[in-house]
């Protein structure tokens, strides 16, 4: 082929730039379409990773704890209840704990994302493609979360896996995304 030929055939090809489509491929099967959608979808996706993660998380820590301080611990002395037992049984520990986890649950399941990540632009989304359901975010935000708070070298699995999850991502078949990606 001459130059002219291969400057003929460059100028053939399409340039999509970012705001277009891409063209699907109309083949005789369905499964073609299907994986090519498939390709698209997961180029559109950009995984947010373990330090985008970990300021968020440290954002909610900080909200989490200005709540407690603003409206759990006044009620405490206002009653005269003892607010700074070691326990983990103690009332304060039981309260700010239900705050703790219901911060997390509720945010996630009625924005799919906390403010830290709000303030981060990330979101919760499942790797099926559907809204999140109450079963899929209490096991990610309680019970996974759980068991990465108690074992916390757990968190740094994000940093290693492709779709960067995190083992309570793992559990819930959860990932976390940039949302304007």
């Amino acid at each position: 082929m001459n130059g002219n030929q291969a400057n003929n055939e460059k100028e053939k090809e399409p340039v999509y730039e970012q705001s277009q489509s891409i063209p699907i491929d109309e083949g005789p099967l369905e499964v073609n379409k299907q994986s090519n959608l498939n390709k698209i979808d997961q180029l559109e996706l950009k995984y947010a990773g373990f330090w985008m993660r970990f300021w968020a998380y440290l954002l909610d820590i900080v909200i989490v704890g200005s709540i407690n301080r603003i409206l759990v611990y006044p009620l405490f002395r206002l009653f005269d209840l003892p607010v700074r037992e070691a326990s983990m049984f103690a009332p304060v520990s039981i309260i700010t704990a239900i705050i703790f986890y219901a911060y997390f649950v509720l945010m996630t399941k009625y924005f799919g994302q906390t403010l830290g990540k709000m303030v981060f632009g990330l979101k919760v989304i499942s790797l099926q493609g559907q809204k999140l359901n109450w079963s899929t975010v209490m096991f990610r935000e309680w019970v996974g979360r759980f068991i990465s708070g108690t074992i916390l070298i757990l968190y740094i699995v994000v940093g290693f896996l492709p779709k960067k999850q995190g083992v309570h991502d793992l559990f819930a078949d959860t990932t976390v995304i940039h949302e304007r990606s």
